[in-house]
């Protein structure tokens, strides 16, 4: 582990190679877990504030399991989420030529909205947690991703150079720079 200011880096950020590989994930991402993707206290004002403007983009069932749920709402362990459809899907996940896709971030990308997605969903394969005063951020190894972490082999790009606009948009911009600062030296050894 790596301390940068208030930030606990996890090496495996600078050790491991990703470039998500939708053809091959198919976005499972979206459509696969125990609860939704966790949210930011702004993020759920931001969804109740444009989720007229996101309904367009997502699917029947999306629309019905928000209705029912909300916007968002809080998991088993008292954390803010998305809902989901069923047991698995992100309600607001949408299926496009087989690989699922966030509507939110469709929106974004249609001028309906101007908030991209969740930095949560933005991040991955970065997971956050908070210890103490400090913010951890840890790679969240999944099998699902296994292609992805050949494409990034074969790219030689490390966890954080591909997740350079997220992290830049969660932490700043200078942040970042520390990052690349600290890729550099670990490579000199």
């Amino acid at each position: 582990m790596i301390q940068i200011g208030d930030k606990i880096v996890s090496r495996e950020l600078f050790d491991n190679h990703f470039v998500c590989h939708l053809d091959k994930c198919k976005g499972l991402c979206c459509v696969y877990g125990e609860a939704g993707a966790p949210l930011e206290d702004e993020e759920t004002a931001l969804l109740e504030d444009n989720i007229e403007k996101i309904i367009p983009f997502l699917r029947k069932g999306g629309v019905e399991a928000i209705e029912e749920k909300g916007t968002w709402h809080f998991d088993t362990d008292g954390d803010k989420v998305t809902p989901l459809m069923g047991k698995d899907d992100c309600a607001y996940s949408v299926i496009d030529n087989g690989i699922a896709r966030c509507a939110i971030e469709t929106a974004y990308f249609s001028d309906a909205i101007d908030f991209r997605k969740p930095i949560s969903c933005h991040l991955y394969p970065i997971r956050t947690s908070k210890i103490g005063a400090h913010i951890a951020l840890n790679y969240h190894k999944w099998d699902v991703c296994n292609p992805a972490l050949k494409l990034g082999e074969e790219y030689g790009m490390p966890v954080f150079r591909f997740l350079e606009e997220a992290i830049t948009r969660a932490f700043g911009e200078e942040f970042y720079k520390e990052l690349e600062l600290v890729y550099k030296e670990l490579k000199k050894n």
